[in-house]
């Protein structure tokens, strides 16, 4: 007589098993809606930043010919660089010229809404094009931030009704401004650039590697190939651990305690700025190049032991070169990671306002980052769009750093 099987899915299982099912699906459609509202926050700020930023790249500019046939303007015989030959036109009177063509084509009103520093447009290409002081040519010559907020629809309705005007006429427009790129800080939104922010990360970025990613990398082939395993080698792991999650300000309050200290005479330098980066890159790079070492496989140290190479023969031949990939690809992480900080160069002064470009790594300087952190706090409405377009520079340059880390990785990137 066989013995009757009862039901293994019995209603009480069933329903634990919808429940599980369900539960499956609850946590599926919160994980896929978490993805697609992060999308969605980056897609506004994108977008965000693109629709202000475009208009950061571009300048109120008044079409004004001049007549150079009527002053006896010359380029000085010989050859000369860019700034001296500048320097010539101003002392001959070109200032006066480009305010002179002004007044006469639209009137002293107008004339006075004439950027102070519109003659250098002109010297520029004069300088390009020396033929140019033998007749009479046209010229896009920035406006003040006055007729520039009333051409966007701002600032005083007798600037709005001025600007109206000479848009109808065809003479105020809006053009591509290269010089954003080019000049450095200055008090008039229509003449602000940021090639001195950007000289002043390129060189606090390079004083960031020169030192952080020897010390780093050194540090970690010590900990991985040589450190004994005791309690102190595992309270220096632990500690490096922690200082990478130590928030950034702190490692500007070390920087203004140390260097400052040491080099009293050397705020908002890069030389300074670079140092303190440095202290908050290292123990990135010391995690990421541990990690990369430990990724060796052992087989490689055995077989280059195993042809009598001595243990430093297989760290740098053989160790190192294998896991500099790994190293490289968490050394610019942590590099893009510090030319986006603030907290810990305003601690040590690079906030200043800087109109020259830094010259050295000793000379006074910002950042990009603070250079968009000043301008944010700016009352005039005309910074909101250079301030965006700061912002998209500092994105394409992340973005840029990324990317690099992406391809040595993909790149050099061995398998096993």
């Amino acid at each position: 007589m066989t013995e009757r099987l009862s039901p293994t899915r019995t209603p009480a299982f069933e329903a634990r098993l919808k429940k599980r099912y369900a539960a499956e699906r609850r946590f599926r459609l919160a994980g896929l809606s978490a993805i697609l509202l992060s999308v969605a926050v980056l897609v506004f700020l994108l977008g965000s930043m693109l629709i202000n930023g475009i208009g950061g790249f571009q300048r109120t500019v008044l079409t004004t010919p001049v007549d150079f046939t009527t002053v006896g303007l010359s380029m000085p015989p010989g050859q000369m660089d860019r700034n001296t030959a500048i320097r010539a036109l101003e002392s001959q009177g070109l200032p006066d010229l480009v305010r002179f063509s002004a007044e006469n084509a639209f009137g002293e009103d107008v004339a006075k809404q004439v950027s102070n520093d519109a003659w250098r447009v002109v010297a520029e290409r004069v300088v390009a094009d020396p033929s140019l002081l033998s007749r009479k040519a046209e010229f896009a010559l920035p406006v003040g931030k006055n007729l520039a907020a009333g051409f966007a629809g701002e600032g005083s309705p007798e600037m709005q009704v001025l600007a109206k005007k000479l848009a109808a006429e065809g003479s105020l427009t809006k053009a591509f401004d290269i010089g954003f790129l080019t000049r450095s800080d200055a008090t008039d939104p229509q003449q602000v650039g940021i090639w001195a922010a950007l000289k002043g990360s390129m060189l606090t970025m390079l004083v960031t590697l020169v030192v952080a990613f020897p010390i780093g990398v050194l540090a970690a082939l010590y900990l991985e190939e040589y450190a004994p395993r005791n309690r102190w080698t595992d309270l220096i792991e632990v500690s490096i651990n922690n200082l990478a999650a130590v928030p950034s300000i702190i490692f500007g309050l070390l920087g203004l305690a140390v260097f400052l200290t040491m080099f009293p005479n050397m705020r908002s330098a890069p030389l300074i700025g670079g140092l303190t980066l440095a202290l908050m890159t290292m123990p990135v790079i010391v995690i990421s190049g541990r990690n990369a070492i430990t990724a060796v496989p052992p087989s490689i140290r055995d077989g280059a032991m195993a042809l009598g190479a001595s243990p430093i023969q297989v760290v740098f031949h053989h160790v190192l070169p294998l896991a500099l990939p790994g190293i490289m690809t968490g050394t610019i992480i942590g590099m893009a990671r510090a030319l986006g900080e603030t907290a810990p160069l305003l601690m040590i002064g690079m906030r200043a306002f800087v109109a020259t470009p830094p010259h050295g790594f000793t000379d006074p300087a910002t950042v990009l980052p603070v250079q968009i952190f000043l301008w944010s706090d700016e009352i005039d409405r005309g910074f909101v769009e250079r301030t965006s377009a700061a912002i998209i520079v500092l994105l394409l340059f992340l973005l840029l750093m990324n990317g690099l880390a992406i391809y040595l990785r993909n790149r050099f990137e061995k398998r096993w």
